[in-house]
């Protein structure tokens, strides 16, 4: 793990690189949730998805916007629907 982590920094400092998973509100995790729902069309209803996502940021121990992201993939592949492409 050492030479890992090693490595990693090397390559930050390398090439300029960060990538960072800031720990957000409640509020703002719920927000980006709901976009990437609606961006999506998702067709849950917030009722159902809120205390889902809640418990999902709750069991892995952060609210970010890669959770929310994490999260929102989970949601479409148990209800087997295909993501669109964002880029």
């Amino acid at each position: 793990p050492g030479e890992a982590v090693e490595e990693k920094v090397s390559l930050s400092d390398r090439f300029g690189l960060w990538l960072g998973f800031h720990k957000c509100s409640q509020d703002e995790y719920l927000a980006m949730v709901a976009a990437y729902v609606a961006f999506h069309q998702i067709p849950v209803e917030e009722a159902v998805w809120r205390p889902q996502a809640l418990e999902w940021a709750t069991t892995r121990g952060a609210r970010s916007g890669r959770t929310a992201w994490q999260y929102v993939q989970d949601l479409a592949g148990r209800l087997e629907i295909a993501l669109k492409p964002t880029l």
